[in-house]
């Protein structure tokens, strides 16, 4: 199973518009479309859950994606970078 970042997305994309976008390419486990928890709209990115193969292809299929004007960025999810714990300076 491999989780997909999707980046440059609509504010107004829809959870159907997104699952089906990536349906053509294999069965979607899971989305996650990042909401404002104000507005309810789409804060640019989310997340698809797909077996490995059919993730790759939909990688391949859908990155630079023109969706309403907004070429999408795809790519297999990178881990985020740990936060330190304060990083300011010591005394």
């Amino acid at each position: 199973m491999l989780r997909i970042y999707i980046g440059n997305l609509p504010p107004d994309v829809t959870d159907g518009e997104f699952t089906e976008l990536f349906a053509a390419y294999g069965r979607v486990r899971s989305i996650e479309l990042v909401r404002d928890i104000f507005s309810g709209r789409c804060r640019g990115f989310g997340f698809v859950e797909m077996e490995g193969h059919e993730a790759r292809a939909a990688i391949a299929g859908l990155d630079g994606y023109n969706l309403r004007g907004n070429s999408l960025r795809v790519n297999e999810e990178r881990p985020r970078a740990r936060r330190g714990s304060g990083g300011g300076r010591r005394r």
